[in-house]
């Protein structure tokens, strides 16, 4: 059987649950996990609903039954099919770090994603890239051609199908435009020294002045610039006994763990934009064999 994805977001209001539970139940299917949440200070309500169809319809004939009740209660709902892999495009510049991680993860099965390619202004990872199998594309950007360097960039993701950017260390700052265009489909990974610590070094600065949490944050990308809402983060403890070189490289862990978690999240469908935040359901104990390997 198929697992399917059912999310849903909508104003807060009496019988959401029990029209979306009753109208699987009679269709046939058998819900396998469920998160949800009502967010008192906005009045949101956002849930996600793993199901399983037992009696042969097919999601199509799911969400066309659907509709109605959609519609009689305001919903923003969308259905998933588990077997789907997400169509992924991975941006890098000069640390590889974060993409050597997703492209191992991605090679044992724990990030079940199609990755249609990999962009970079540099050509460093273009062999790692290339042995994967995997579409390499230069884009080179200077002040010059930022302009069209894009319009190459939206060429490439309309060609193909591109459903995720993952900006895995791109080092160069999309436009309000692109930002627009694929909003809620780029996530981005810096450390989390920000605003304290900007521009170059910023591990040794924070070295410098005794920082003792190293921290990294993955988030969607909007035109405020490394301030769009906040998918995953996380942090490590660091002594006084650690070197600049040590921050660096507990830093590069701590980045590849948290934009992992963050896309691990997205392309299961458990991330929710709630204004200026996001509402992030975890995997269940029961779910996270069958998300591991698609």
């Amino acid at each position: 059987m198929t697992n399917y994805v059912l999310t849903v977001a909508c104003k807060s209001k009496r019988g959401i649950v029990a029209a979306i539970s009753s109208y699987l139940a009679e269709h046939g299917c058998n819900i396998i996990d469920s998160s949800q949440f009502d967010d008192l200070s906005t009045g949101m309500f956002f849930t996600r609903v793993g199901f399983t169809s037992e009696e042969g319809a097919t999601l199509a004939e799911i969400r066309d039954g659907f509709r109605s009740i959609a519609d009689k209660l305001e919903m923003d709902a969308e259905f998933h099919d588990g077997q789907n892999r997400m169509k992924v495009l991975l941006m890098v510049s000069r640390f590889g770090h974060c993409l050597n991680d997703i492209l191992y993860r991605w090679k044992i099965g724990a990030l079940p994603i199609d990755i249609v390619g990999v962009v970079s202004n540099h050509f460093e990872y273009q062999k790692v890239v290339v042995n994967h199998d995997i579409p390499f594309h230069h884009i080179k950007v200077t002040k010059e051609n930022k302009p069209q360097a894009e319009a190459q960039l939206l060429d490439l993701v309309e060609q193909t199908g591109t459903e995720l950017i993952v900006l895995a260390r791109y080092m160069q700052v999309l436009s309000d435009a692109m930002c627009r265009k694929m909003s809620g489909r780029i996530i981005n990974i810096h450390h989390s020294f920000l605003p304290s610590f900007k521009g170059a070094n910023p591990y040794k600065q924070a070295y410098e002045l005794g920082v003792k949490l190293i921290g990294a944050t993955a988030h969607y990308v909007t035109a405020d610039l490394d301030e769009g809402p906040i998918i995953e983060q996380d942090t490590a403890r660091i002594t006084h006994a650690q070197s600049a070189e040590d921050y660096v490289s507990i830093g590069r862990d701590v980045e590849s763990q948290v934009l992992a978690r963050a896309i691990h999240a997205h392309i299961h469908h458990r991330v929710f934009l709630n204004g200026n935040r996001t509402v992030v359901f975890p995997a269940s104990p029961g779910s996270y064999a069958s998300e591991r390997m698609g």
